[in-house]
């Protein structure tokens, strides 16, 4: 009944039978995330001891983490996001006897189920026939063999992620030396070694296989029934009586008292005033399993817990606020702390995601042409789009020596050359000492940024192997961010003026003279790091120009004036936004139209074969991406007016729904997407028969690596 450490390469894997709690920090300074998960086959003693352990870990917090109660097979997308390769279920527990993930463990054999296309689950069910289906994916497991078998019925994005989970599965439990193949169940025959093996371990397959099984239908976007509860214990005990029904009202909630939020049995969210009672405060989590219970709603209803000043999207978005945001009286300051006293209190370095101070020793290297190049260490920092790159970090804690290595990479087209350099990557990992961290572009984690003491540069493309000439452009646009050494990155965007955007710090360097353009919503804190980030980027002395204050010659660099994100709306503070914008993914691939959130997203979420929901609270967007098919769009504009005739705040009708077609985006669209490629999609929407975009060549080398991969043609 205590809680015990998962070591990071058990990360996303869950027995049944136990309970686990998930810390998650969102954002640098920003708040936490608690989730404590309930196997399905876990005691009743088990899931008790998770909920007093969530509140002891909120309360060593200082109260302000979101709790949230998940359960096996209805986790939140949130909770699913974490898990970027997705979740593993496994049968058993500790009570049982089985460790987590034991590396380089070859006896194994079981057989996972995979769901999903976006947030991926992988169930381990009984190693027969009779477990399969023609809809899902499969993943025979046997140790140094993993074969993957394709159901019939089965589409590309879920045989691209069970691929991904596949090589998850073979990097970090296996070290990177067992051996994919698939079979695809539409043509067995093409496969009858595979098959063979198949039958060997599953035995003779009779009779015919069932039909695919429905993905989970249920639709969490939208909540037609909520209702507020008073939670209080005046009389002694606890009582929880209604208050209201939609539409919500923020006047609604006193700080004195805690108040839950019902959506029809769904969902519910929990709100702790900030002055409300020890006991009604420590109860909350309790309360709202309690009141599941007495309205007998399915077990896997789900709980979101917060405080006052802390509450969550969702919630925010459940309340009519006709002045615009939730106020109080009081503005919760933001809280800086001192990464000299990580070592110290490691609870602090779990909290902030730090391992340290960042001061430890770092070697940089470049891949070309399948080999490993040192990079200069007077160029660190300097990230280009046309390279991908080892960075292997070590410090010493507790008189050992430890390492993380990041693996940052740009995007597909580089696939190929990073699945060919497995064994090389499999040597060089310190046989197994060292945390192998993958970097996306543009979301590159806190530790990262900080290893580079606010001098971290990405730039949009090229290279920077020695002997090969840089783009041939004359002006650059670098858009900062960051209020500290330890979060701040320099950006380079199309030197237009579309890429501005008035909540940042952008340096535009030309033939003649260097800009330092500080946007009217930045910061003191950003301003400072912008002007340091500048003396990186350009030693020639920068002339400081003011939002709305440009010279000619500032508009003349960036081919003339054009809109750019400066409503006001993006003006407001970073760490309270008004309301923070949603992001849905409409589409039909599965055979039947369905709308999943996508929780902390970026341009490269956009998927090109769906419609996509952007909702900023006064506009609503629909973005519609150039292979998404008719049906898909016309659902989408109906679900997108069912979603505000159906929003809980009532919402107004004669909110502007915006059509937005893929690579046509405007600035107010853009502007909620940070370091937004207004070019990304430019070529790839002309005539295909001209040339292939970058799209279209990321999707042909992604196409590659996948069927090279599974004909067993790269090891």
């Amino acid at each position: 009944m205590e809680m015990v450490p998962v070591p990071p390469q058990g990360y996303g894997n869950f027995f049944e039978g136990d309970c686990y709690l998930v810390l998650y920090q969102r954002s640098a300074g920003g708040a936490a995330d608690i989730h404590y998960w309930i196997g399905g086959s876990s005691s009743q003693d088990e899931q008790g001891a998770a909920a007093i352990l969530v509140t002891q870990l909120d309360e060593s917090l200082g109260g302000s983490p979101v709790q949230h109660r998940q359960v096996q097979g209805a986790e939140s997308p949130s909770f699913r996001s974490y898990f970027k390769n997705g979740l593993i279920y496994k049968k058993g527990g500790v009570a049982s006897g089985f460790q987590h993930v034991e590396t380089n463990c070859y006896s194994v054999l079981r057989l996972l189920r995979v769901k999903g296309r976006k947030n991926v689950t992988a169930t381990e069910v009984d190693v027969s026939w009779n477990s399969f289906n023609k809809g899902d994916i499969f993943l025979l497991d046997m140790g140094k063999n993993i074969i993957q078998w394709n159901g019939p019925q089965s589409n590309r994005r879920e045989k691209l992620k069970a691929v991904l989970l596949a090589q998850d599965i073979r990097d970090r439990e296996r070290g990177g030396r067992a051996q994919i193949n698939v079979v695809e169940g539409s043509d067995e025959e093409d496969s009858p070694e595979l098959m063979k093996t198949m039958m060997a371990v599953l035995g003779q397959r009779t009779g015919q296989m069932k039909d695919a099984v429905p993905d989970d239908s249920r639709n969490k976007a939208q909540h037609q029934s909520v209702k507020l509860y008073h939670v209080t214990d005046n009389s002694g005990k606890l009582v929880v009586q209604e208050v209201a029904s939609q539409p919500l009202t923020q006047d609604l909630l006193h700080s004195t008292d805690c108040y839950l939020v019902d959506q029809g049995g769904s969902s519910l969210l929990v709100w702790k005033g900030r002055q409300a009672s020890p006991v009604e405060r420590r109860s909350a989590l309790s309360s709202a399993v309690g009141f599941i219970k007495a309205k007998s709603y399915p077990a896997t209803t789900n709980v979101e817990v917060m405080s006052e000043g802390a509450e969550s999207a969702i919630f925010k978005h459940l309340f009519h606020t006709p002045n615009k945001h939730l106020e109080y009286p009081k503005h919760t300051p933001r809280v800086k702390f001192n990464v000299m006293e990580l070592h110290a209190r490691p609870e602090l370095a779990a909290q902030q995601r730090m391992v340290d101070d960042a001061s430890g020793d770092v070697k940089i290297w470049r891949i070309e042409n399948v080999e490993l190049a040192e990079v200069k260490p007077s160029s660190y920092g300097q990230f280009y789009g046309g390279d991908c790159y080892l960075v292997l970090y070590s410090y010493r804690m507790s008189s050992r020596q430890h390492y993380i290595l990041y693996m940052w990479q740009v995007a597909a087209p580089h696939t190929l050359t990073l699945l060919a350099l497995s064994p090389i990557l499999h040597l060089f990992l310190l046989q197994g000492a060292a945390v192998q961290v993958r970097v996306v572009m543009g979301k590159e984690p806190r530790h990262f940024l900080a290893i580079f003491k606010g001098k971290l540069i990405l730039f949009e493309g090229g290279t920077g192997r020695p002997g090969v000439a840089p783009p041939s452009t004359d002006t650059r646009l670098f858009q900062v961010r960051g209020t500290s050494e330890l979060n701040t990155k320099a950006t380079e965007v199309p030197a237009r003026a579309s890429s501005l955007n008035t909540n940042d710090v952008f340096l535009l360097k030309t033939p003649a003279t260097s800009y330092l353009w500080y946007g009217k919503g930045c910061s003191g804190d950003e301003r400072l790091m912008g002007r340091a980030m500048s003396d990186v980027l350009s030693k020639e002395d920068k002339q400081v120009v003011m939002e709305d204050q440009e010279p000619a010659e500032f508009w003349v660099a960036l081919g003339g004036k054009a809109p750019y994100a400066r409503d006001k709306r993006y003006s407001q503070p970073k760490e309270v936004p008004l309301h923070a914008p949603r992001l849905f993914e409409c589409s039909n691939q599965t055979g039947r139209f369905q709308m999943e959130e996508v929780n902390d997203f970026t341009q490269t979420d956009l998927d090109e074969e769906d419609v996509m929901l952007l909702d900023t609270w006064e506009e609503v967007f629909l973005w519609i991406g150039s292979s998404a098919n008719q049906h898909e769009t016309q659902e989408a504009v109906n679900s997108a007016l069912d979603y505000l005739r159906t929003h809980p705040a009532g919402r107004d009708l004669d909110t502007p729904l915006i059509s937005v077609k893929q690579g046509y985006e405007p600035p107010t669209f853009t502007g909620w997407f940070n370091a937004w490629d207004p070019h990304k999609w430019s070529v790839s929407r002309g005539a295909k028969g001209e040339g292939a975009g970058q799209e279209d060549v990321g999707f042909l080398c992604w196409m590659l690596c996948y069927d090279m991969e599974l004909k067993n043609k790269v090891h």
